[in-house]
């Protein structure tokens, strides 16, 4: 399998370690995917915490596509490495937490961020910082029961079908849409609740690819005529805009008059853009940019001996047409 390593790395590796000044802490920074637009913003926050303080060596790295065994490979090299924390969000919550186990074990700080680990590993980490994944769950299924008060044919589309964080939102989605406790994440699918039903095929599996969450929304249009709403637990449907906006501007009446609404998590510019322009009807975004600045300086407190909170909640942006002008936070 071919491994996407950063230059800093690849450059500490073969000077043994000596290629990161030594008065600065090496802080790995793990997202998912480092062709996710999303962790390109959390990239940008770990970079601005390296210039804002000097002590800090932002380590950039992760898979070049989402990729489970990938991410804890690399993870496992940031160990033998001997960086001085890492934050990671975990593809696989189960797999990463023996990973993160064996991190701990070394005496490297870990700790997660976007997505977290499942509840009974997560003495493993620190803390977490991002997102109450729940809570964009509620947000979401709260547009489409103002927009559909009376229910209707629902399809969800999610990430990897082991990550923690789209578990949880497809649970408060759920919860939210029947009025009913379902247990653990990511919940029963809806067979009628409050009049809402899922479609057969749905939930719909990413695994954070753009081309086939735009494709899987595009059949599931195609097939569903009477289709009431299409839920997003990610950004993945709206990456590529121009494959979005083929696969959407054919139902643009239909979210105009309320038979359809496409309700899609995060605010990134382009998805907020397609909001403006009636290709969605309502976004629900959050702020990764202060997740990745967070991340660093959390690193720091621990490796320092500190104690910090747990978890780090960072906020949610709730946008509609009638606020996307001004509902993004900073």
């Amino acid at each position: 399998m071919k491994k996407v390593v950063s230059l800093a790395i690849l450059a500490a590796v073969a000077m043994g370690g000596t290629a990161y000044a030594q008065d600065k802490l090496r802080l790995a920074l793990v997202p998912k995917a480092m062709n996710n637009p999303f962790f390109d913003l959390a990239r940008d926050g770990c970079y601005k915490a390296q210039e804002d303080d000097s002590s800090i060596e932002c380590v950039y790295i992760g898979p070049g596509e989402h990729t489970e065994m990938e991410q804890i490979q690399i993870v496992q090299d940031l160990i033998s490495q001997g960086v001085d924390g890492i934050a990671v969000s975990p593809s696989n919550a189960p797999a990463m937490a023996k990973a993160l186990s064996a991190a701990k074990d070394a005496g490297i700080p870990v700790m997660t961020w976007d997505a977290d680990l499942l509840e009974k590993d997560k003495d493993i980490r620190a803390t977490f910082v991002g997102t109450k994944n729940y809570d964009i769950g509620v947000n979401l299924a709260e547009i489409a029961q103002k927009l559909h008060p009376d229910g209707g044919k629902l399809c969800l589309q999610t990430g990897g079908a082991a990550a923690a964080n789209h578990n949880e939102r497809l649970l408060g989605i759920r919860e939210t849409l029947s009025g009913e406790k379902l247990g653990d994440a990511p919940g029963s699918p809806l067979d009628g609740q409050n009049g809402w039903t899922e479609i057969s095929g749905c939930p719909l599996i990413t695994d954070d690819d753009g081309n086939k969450a735009v494709q899987g929304l595009t059949d599931i249009l195609a097939a569903n005529p009477d289709l009431t709403a299409f839920i997003s637990t990610g950004a993945f449907t709206q990456w590529y805009d121009n494959a979005y906006r083929q696969a959407v501007e054919p139902y643009k009446d239909k979210l105009a008059s309320g038979d359809l609404s496409i309700i899609v998590a995060d605010t990134l510019p382009m998805q907020m853009q397609q909001l403006k322009d009636g290709l969605s009807n309502g976004q629900v975004g959050q702020r990764p940019f202060e997740m990745g600045y967070k991340a660093m300086f959390i690193l720091k407190d621990l490796k320092d001996g500190k104690s910090v909170e747990d978890p780090i909640y960072t906020g949610l942006d709730v946008c509609t047409p009638d606020n996307a002008d001004n509902c993004v936070s900073g």
